[in-house]
């Protein structure tokens, strides 16, 4: 596994620590009676609530690992660092589709922290990527599944 740091913003970091300590204390002690409680029905062989629960409890502990890792390697972006004169990580970008005349916003963040359904998207996805480093009234050419799509950068907000 390679330390490659991990691009999150303050609140970015301050979900990943809120999801590991849900895990290390309440969904730990969860999984434990359920494994105690399966233990208590015999047979270990024919049990499945026995395999569902140990199941879940690697779930969580490698997920655990995982976000110690992401924490550990974390590269916080300062807020007060972000530029608006440039997209960047941390920045909120309103776009407009040249063809269609429809505007979009998008928050650039690192992968960590991406969340196509609340508009936030990576800065190591296609769309990301490309906006990186733009100015507002900049035009982009950017690939898509359906083929190329230009849009122009409106505004660019922390």
């Amino acid at each position: 596994m390679t330390n490659r740091p991990t691009i999150l913003t303050l609140e970015g970091v301050t979900k990943l620590e809120q999801e590991l300590h849900q895990l290390r204390t309440i969904s730990r002690r969860e999984v434990a009676a359920r494994i105690k409680q399966a233990i208590a029905f015999g047979d270990l062989s024919e049990n499945s609530e026995y395999d569902e629960a140990k199941n879940e409890q690697a779930f969580i502990e490698g997920r655990i690992v995982s976000l110690e890792n992401k924490l550990k390697n974390a590269h916080v972006i300062d807020e007060d660092d972000i530029s608006t004169d440039f997209v960047s990580i941390g920045t909120t970008v309103k776009l407009l589709d040249v063809e269609f005349d429809d505007t979009f916003e998008y928050t650039i963040v690192g992968s960590a922290e991406a969340d196509p359904s609340k508009n936030k998207i990576s800065n190591e996805s296609p769309v990301g990527s490309s906006l990186i480093g733009k100015s507002i009234d900049e035009e982009v050419e950017i690939a898509v599944p359906d083929g190329v799509v230009t849009f122009r950068v409106l505004e660019i907000n922390k």
